[in-house]
């Protein structure tokens, strides 16, 4: 009789377990893809969203801070001005050193005497007034065109070029290695796990990401912390898209100085503050909220500031799992990390929701104690002395 019970408890157990992932196929992959969620921040951390009906007079302000503009410029774009520019300002020059040779007479089409002195040697036409103006500006100085004493406006002009020249040799090349060296490319390399889990750590209910850095130098001062973005609705009745709740992550050493030479598991405790306390495993996917993850560090080569982002919708937390071990060491003694298993999870027997777990510790702490008995009643006795002197 008792082998029976245990083979009905497994096959219940089995059953159970078959449900529950039937179930979560079922509407990952029939409505997860009829109801997009959206995302404000990607899992590559770039923000998903769009400014409407914004004033010219706003507008003018980007052309004010034209170096983050240029900056923030993707590299086709960026490239496009850094070409229309060289080539703009040739181009004009040259069009302003063939007007000085056609008011001095310059040009073959005017028979100059033997004796007449040009205002620039060997400029012929418009094509050898733009070959003078790239020469001046980039400092080639072939020897063959060349400016003679004889006009004070060619002067000024080969003076007032070279200065524009070094500004925009300044601008677009300080422009191009800003836009290598900038630490949004050294973010590139911190990657989070694809899923959030939730378990148990500690003897407390956690949601646990998994965070690795691909490069051997560190992240200086690393600091990481969430946002809990969803919509909320204010007791006035006010409804607010994108309302942020602040989530805690920490490792066993702290969130704040990360030793970040090897992956990390960071985790959230879910508590009675934590907005995750009322969901539970059966709700989670019908939950709408999207979890977005940050991490601040310092590069330690370059000491630029960077941060990485990424997000987690419901569909992408994993209730009842945590992550397989990343780290051994092997016989020579080195530490070896396996990224095969970096966002491989292993399931793991989990309470329903947190609410389960913390009742019933109580209850074990209320067993510990002693046992409580409803039917008792506790009736007062007053006592009376029978006794008269």
């Amino acid at each position: 009789m008792p082998t029976v019970f245990l083979c009905s408890e497994q096959i219940r157990v089995l059953t159970e377990k078959m449900f529950k992932h039937l179930r979560e196929w079922v509407f990952i992959h029939f409505f997860g893809h009829s109801r997009q969620r959206a995302r404000l921040v990607s899992k590559d951390g770039r923000c998903n969203i769009e400014f409407g009906n914004v004033e010219a007079q706003s507008r003018f302000i980007f052309f004010v801070d034209i170096w983050t503009t240029v900056l923030d410029l993707k590299w086709r774009y960026k490239m496009t001005i850094f070409i229309t520019t060289f080539l703009g300002s040739w181009f004009l020059f040259g069009l302003l050193w063939y007007v000085v040779a056609y008011i001095h007479k310059d040009l073959p089409e005017f028979h100059p005497s033997a004796n007449h002195t040009p205002c620039v040697e060997n400029i012929n036409g418009l094509t050898s007034a733009f070959l003078f103006s790239l020469e001046t500006q980039v400092t080639i100085g072939y020897g063959f065109r060349c400016v003679t004493e004889q006009c004070a406006t060619a002067i000024f002009l080969l003076i007032f070029q070279s200065i524009l020249g070094v500004i925009i040799n300044s601008f677009m090349c300080g422009a191009i290695l800003a836009k290598i060296s900038r630490p949004k490319k050294r973010a590139k390399t911190i990657t989070f796990s694809k899923n959030a889990v939730i378990s148990k750590r500690g003897g407390k209910l956690c949601l646990l990401i998994r965070v690795a850095n691909l490069r051997k130098s560190l992240l200086i001062g690393s600091h990481i912390y969430g946002k809990l973005l969803k919509t909320t609705v204010t007791p006035e009745g006010e409804t607010i898209i994108l309302d942020q709740i602040n989530i805690n992550f920490v490792v066993d050493a702290g969130n704040e100085n990360l030793f970040f030479i090897s992956p990390l598991t960071i985790y959230h405790v879910i508590d009675h503050n934590s907005p995750f306390f009322h969901m539970a495993a059966e709700t989670l996917l019908q939950q709408d909220f999207e979890l977005v993850v940050f991490l601040d560090g310092t590069v330690e080569s370059t000491s630029a500031t960077c941060q990485v982002r990424t997000s987690y919708v419901p569909e992408e937390v994993l209730w009842g799992y945590r992550f397989a071990p990343i780290v051994s060491k092997t016989k020579e003694g080195k530490y070896r990390v396996d990224f095969h298993n970096f966002s491989k999870t292993v399931e793991v027997e989990t309470p329903h929701c947190a609410m389960c777990l913390y009742n019933e510790k109580d209850a074990r702490a209320r067993m510990k104690r002693g046992y409580d008995n409803p039917n008792f009643i506790l009736s007062e006795v007053n006592e009376t002395d029978d006794t008269k002197m």
